[in-house]
């Protein structure tokens, strides 16, 4: 599938729903999806290990997925932590649609997707969880990774899953080198041909 139309705000071809059937947060879940987006037909494999590997989110305050696709990551946090407020962005409009739609039909008033630009720039995020599109090039990437992973609360913690051959230990180094020192950046696990990385606000500046 070609990786660069579902990084448009408007993918080629007819938006046409179809049901999607998967597993999030322990249960059978009936969603819809659609073609023009990432990993249209179910949980992508580096999705499926972060979801599998990072301990649970902030169970209150502001949560973020950052690239949502038709939702599997902002849906899991939703559902893990319905007290909490879970903010999912992309670039995508039928990603946001999608997002939005499959919240509605799991019952979870707690989602909101959109694009970066329509959230509140003063919110702080207490958990991010992101399969973040590296293949959108170096440079894009760490647009990205600079506008959100700086709006970490104090003692708020990011994970991102990363292929291997796809740059993740050089990404651990380059947000190691960028970050001030209130941020700490580690691998916290590897599974196959994945690395999560952990990257934490401090709660309080280092003396």
């Amino acid at each position: 599938m070609e990786s660069a139309h579902y990084f448009s705000a408007t993918p080629a071809g007819p938006f046409t729903r179809k049901p999607l059937t998967v597993e999030l947060a322990g249960q059978t879940r009936r969603l819809q999806t659609s073609s023009g987006i990432f990993s249209p037909d179910g949980i992508d494999k580096g999705t499926a290990i972060l979801l599998t590997e990072v301990p649970a989110p902030a169970p209150q305050g502001n949560l973020l997925d950052i690239g949502c696709g038709w939702g599997p990551i902002a849906l899991t946090m939703a559902l893990k932590a319905p007290s909490a407020r879970v903010y999912a962005v992309d670039v995508n409009e039928r990603c946001i649609a999608l997002t939005n739609e499959n919240a509605a039909a799991l019952g979870l008033a707690n989602v909101t997707a959109s694009t970066p630009d329509a959230v509140d720039p003063d919110l702080r995020f207490d958990t991010i969880w992101s399969n973040p599109p590296i293949r959108i090039g170096k440079d894009e990437l760490h647009s990205l990774l600079k506008l959100w992973l700086p709006r970490l609360a104090p003692g708020g913690t990011a994970w991102l899953v990363v292929q291997k051959n796809l740059g993740a230990d050089s990404l651990q180094r380059w947000l190691a080198a960028e970050l001030d020192e209130s941020f700490s950046v580690s691998r916290e696990a590897t599974s196959k041909s994945f690395r999560i990385l952990k990257v934490r606000k401090a709660s309080r500046l280092p003396q």
